[in-house]
């Protein structure tokens, strides 16, 4: 039977929740960070997402999965994508995979977002009022092994990324939180990143150009890891860095963590101890992988965040209130 259109949901509805680094505009939400979601419950057995998909010229892919199912892939080249499910109440998933790291998506337009324009829902179709997510609230803040950057294999492009698999998607499913996960590739603390995105000092506190990343309350936690790309790092261009963060969350907890391969983990240490902050915590993750763990010796496999997420849960465990579960 064709679709028969009734009610049009705008992304905006508080029947979605929107998960990670949004940007709100005019009947639209905008992400360029894997790992971003949407949510969203529905009664009846049709229902079509909106992209709207105008400029782009790489497509992003993302992960949707209905009920227990399991997610299925799709590349956004197309502005509608239609599910279906047996007459009942259903539970829908849809995770940003990945958006591709090569292109502009700092600077509208864009060559590369996922330009989220709501949904049409069947005639027979009711979308339901969802929970908002309950637990700890967690942002990460870090470069391609935070995006999830050829975590599949050494393919360069978004078939070789997976935010799912990151390290940091991992340590916000673990803990039951609503994550915040921002990852550009090629970004150091002073160093612009690929797509336009500048140095993570100027990045932060915003979606993307003229989008302010704005919270609706603070965070429990802040993770950096930036670093690694910096062919240089001074003491105080990371202190001044932490300050930023330090500003826009005056009493959250921020841990500092090391780029795994140990690039730069003095000046880190030192800059964090530098700054005297009782709700500053520094963790040396030098070591937390080796190039075996990696798919081209440098970004992590899935297994080799996986790795690093247990390390990381467990140190969260040790300095954080924070417990796995909660």
């Amino acid at each position: 039977m064709p679709f028969e259109p009734g009610e049009v949901v705008a992304p905006s509805d508080p029947r979605i929740v929107l998960e990670g680094q949004w940007g709100q505009q005019p009947g639209v939400a905008i992400t360029v960070n894997s790992g971003s979601r949407i949510a969203f419950s529905f009664a009846g057995e049709r229902l079509q997402l909106l992209f709207d998909i105008d400029g782009l010229t790489v497509a992003p892919h993302l992960w949707i999965t209905v009920d227990d199912g399991d997610p299925e892939l799709h590349v956004i080249e197309d502005p509608v994508i239609e599910l279906s499910a047996p007459d009942g109440r259903h539970q829908v998933e849809v995770v940003v995979k990945d958006v591709n790291e090569h292109v502009n998506r700092w600077n509208p337009p864009f060559e590369c977002a996922v330009v989220f324009a709501g949904l049409v829902l069947d005639v027979n179709t009711r979308l339901r009022l969802s929970g908002r997510p309950g637990g700890p609230r967690l942002e990460f803040y870090g470069d391609s092994i935070t995006q999830g950057v050829r975590s599949l294999s050494s393919h360069p492009e978004s078939e070789g990324a997976d935010g799912t698999t990151s390290y940091a998607y991992l340590t916000a499913r673990a803990f039951g939180a609503t994550s915040y996960q921002v990852g550009f590739g090629s970004q150091g603390i002073s160093k612009p990143g690929n797509g336009e995105v500048p140095a993570g000092v100027d990045s932060f506190g915003w979606n993307f150009a003229g989008s302010p990343a704005e919270r609706i309350e603070p965070s429990d936690l802040v993770v950096i890891n930036l670093g690694v790309n910096d062919p240089t790092l001074e003491l105080e261009e990371y202190a001044d860095y932490v300050r930023r963060v330090r500003a826009a969350y005056p009493s959250t907890t921020i841990v500092s963590l090391t780029p795994f391969n140990g690039k730069h983990a003095d000046t880190i240490q030192a800059a964090v101890k530098s700054l005297d902050d009782p709700n500053l915590i520094c963790i040396d993750s030098t070591g937390w992988i080796t190039e075996a763990d990696c798919t081209d010796l440098v970004h992590p496999s899935v297994a080799g965040h996986a790795k690093i997420a247990e390390h990381l849960i467990t140190g969260l465990e040790e300095h954080t209130s924070l417990r796995r579960g909660d």
